[in-house]
């Protein structure tokens, strides 16, 4: 089986998965008035992994998927960083499948360079990173997923700063692994930075189609109409009209 093959089983298992244990929730199923973004915008759909460690087979396949893309996509990585919090658990999955970990810690408030910046003067010296980075280290970020981009800046800064403090040499620290990546816009940041992304699960091009047969028609088409353009879900009217296809129904009445 080639990668491309042995990639594609690994999306769609997970994929499954993840839809059948609702951390890939969605207005049809789970809530029929949909979400609001950290950006403030509508959404249709909610991705989220932190539940992830309660299902130990989701989570084994999750970390199994990510080591074999760095085995196959970037077998130079020598250590991988989890970013507080989900991408945490995910780095420990795959330092027990052999690949050396590490983990950033939360910087309170802290959600761009800008802020990153500020925050570094009056930091003290309290450690950025946990765990051991050495010199020559080729270094992957880690998390769950990606829209935007600014956590991962913001990761990737907390690992330079701790090579400077260090006095470590030639470590390299330019890629980001995601289980997820939701193609709306973060790939083209990471190009704009010099970062390679690489994920499993393209969700637009690869993972919505590969739902196509799990999830209902009417939530697999507006899901799919969302990803392509989000714009005319903001209105309140168009986010009504969405809610009422909903199934869904509040057991605790």
């Amino acid at each position: 089986m080639s990668w491309a093959q042995e990639k594609e089983s690994f999306a769609r298992e997970i994929l499954s998965l993840l839809y059948e244990h609702r951390m890939i929730r969605t207005f049809y199923r789970d809530k029929p008035e949909g979400w609001k973004l950290i950006s403030g915008l509508y959404s249709p759909l909610y991705i989220q992994f932190r539940p992830l460690i309660s299902y130990p087979r989701v989570f084994e396949t999750v970390c199994k998927g990510m080591v074999r893309m760095v085995q196959e996509e970037a077998p130079e990585i020598t250590k991988v960083i989890g970013i507080a919090m989900a991408g945490v658990p995910l780095a420990a999955g795959m330092s027990l499948l052999g690949i050396p970990a590490g983990f950033t810690r939360k910087m309170e408030g802290v959600k761009s360079l800008e802020a990153f910046k500020k925050a570094i003067t009056t930091y003290g010296e309290h450690a950025l990173l946990e765990g051991e980075l050495t010199s020559n280290d080729k270094v992957a970020l880690v998390d769950d997923l990606v829209t935007r981009f600014d956590s991962k800046l913001v990761a990737m800064e907390q690992v330079k700063y701790e090579v400077r403090k260090k006095g470590l040499s030639d470590v390299v620290s330019n890629t980001v692994l995601v289980v997820l990546d939701r193609e709306q816009g973060g790939k083209e940041a990471a190009e704009k930075e010099g970062i390679r992304l690489l994920s499993i699960v393209p969700f637009k091009t690869v993972g919505l189609p590969l739902l196509k047969g799990v999830m209902h028609p009417t939530e697999w088409d507006v899901i799919n109409r969302y990803l392509e353009d989000s714009s005319p879900f903001q209105t309140e009217a168009e986010q009504k009209r969405i809610a009422a296809f909903s199934c869904y129904t509040d057991s605790r009445k």
